[in-house]
């Protein structure tokens, strides 16, 4: 089960002194597979954000470090700053996968806990096919993004929802 931490929604996180089952009693048996695509570090497939023009290319040229900031609302990212537009913005609603850029330059993807609305510019979002990569991103992972069409990215999380279905 999955727990939603800011909200307790699903339950309560783990504790000291939690046990776990584990094994095949519990989960089946090991599901045989190809999970190479499912690797974290390395490319984050993105498209065009609510902002994208105000930044152009800039967050594809650079590679980025994950910090040891980074938690279930965001991952954070460091690397050379991307300079953001000064001036204030006005909060508008944020999805799973949206890279922000605040002030400082540095980008935050917003993860599986982020809050509904923000204020800064969002020059992409991550693919949704690209999710189980984000969400196996440890600290001081080296990370770049790379621009895909909204037609390709559809392909892509078709392909790997055909990929998942195909496993038994």
């Amino acid at each position: 089960m999955s727990v939603h931490l800011v909200s307790g929604v699903g339950g309560r996180a783990l504790r000291s002194g939690d046990v776990l089952p584990i094994g095949e009693d519990v989960v089946g048996p090991p599901v045989r597979g190809n999970y190479a695509a499912l690797a974290g570090a390395g490319t984050l497939r993105t498209t065009e954000g609510p902002q994208a023009e105000w930044f152009g290319d800039e967050l594809c040229r650079e590679e980025y470090e994950v910090t040891e900031a980074s938690n279930r609302m965001g991952v954070r990212l460091r690397g050379r700053a991307i300079p953001s537009p000064h001036g204030h913005m006005v909060t508008e609603g944020v999805a799973l996968g949206a890279v922000q850029v605040p002030p400082d330059g540095q980008p935050i993807i917003l993860f599986v806990e982020h809050q509904t609305t923000g204020g800064y510019p969002k020059p992409a979002n991550v693919i949704s096919a690209d999710f189980t990569r984000l969400g196996q991103l440890r600290p001081r992972a080296r990370v770049h993004f790379e621009r895909v069409t909204m037609e390709q990215a559809l392909k892509l999380l078709r392909e790997q929802e055909d990929w998942l279905r195909s496993i038994e």
